[in-house]
């Protein structure tokens, strides 16, 4: 696309939302940012509240396969909102009713269905996010792979296809000891390198799902909890 202009190429990314297995090497194939790359700060889409909660998954610092270190720290949110809500619950059924009572509160305070979103971390999980939701009486759609949210609908759907998405109110839901991670990505892996790779790009799912919230956002469980949650909370 560059052809041989010098610079003719910009990439941005960010190396938080990596939540695919495999590393992707620019270098290996002739393109070779380091020392020419810079940190963007301010944070346009998601509230102070949010994007410090969700940070604490992370580490201050994010590196890729080609030494390329992305420190996160002295990011700013150009806007505040509510504290992000972080639930354990005893049963499914009374996890459903809250998540259920979160969405009309939600929809009380003026937002519609389709500013609102739901995530869960595999299509298993899916009934339960629609059971939550039929809770609420909004109405909702489970997206496909086009992932196509829909009027006066809220937009349901796994972490997979959370990305690019943007909702004013969002819940992650079923974040269960051995769903997040998941445990058959754990008991997969033949050394501790993949391991730590598992480890990390679950940790890059929920981050991602948590910053598709813009204002509201809760997180849910059913005990026992995820060890992430753990960390959320700080």
């Amino acid at each position: 696309m560059g052809g041989e202009r010098p610079n003719g190429l910009f990439f941005a990314g960010d190396l938080g939302q990596r939540i695919f297995q495999t590393p992707f090497s620019w270098k290996s194939l002739g393109v070779d940012v380091r020392g020419r790359s810079q940190t963007l700060r301010i944070n346009y889409r998601t509230s102070h509240q949010i994007r410090m909660q969700a940070d604490r998954l992370l580490g201050p610092q994010v590196a890729d396969v080609d030494g390329n270190v992305e420190d996160r720290r002295g990011t700013v949110s150009v806007f505040n909102g509510p504290s992000p809500g972080i639930r354990v619950f005893e049963t499914r059924e009374g996890e459903s009713e809250a998540v259920g009572e979160w969405l009309v509160d939600r929809n009380d305070e003026g937002l519609t269905p389709h500013e609102i979103g739901i995530f869960v971390r595999s299509a298993e999980q899916l009934e339960r996010a629609t059971e939550a939701a039929g809770k609420s009486g909004l109405p909702f759609k489970v997206l496909d792979e086009h992932v196509e949210p829909t009027t006066g609908q809220v937009s349901i759907s796994t972490m997979h296809l959370a990305k690019g998405l943007e909702f004013r109110a969002v819940v992650v839901t079923a974040c269960d000891d051995e769903v997040i991670p998941l445990q058959e990505r754990i008991e997969s892996v033949a050394d501790d390198a993949d391991l730590q790779e598992v480890y990390d790009t679950e940790r890059h799912l929920l981050y991602v799902a948590c910053t598709r919230a813009r204002d509201n956002l809760l997180v849910t469980s059913v005990a026992p909890a995820s060890e992430f949650l753990d960390d959320l909370r700080g």
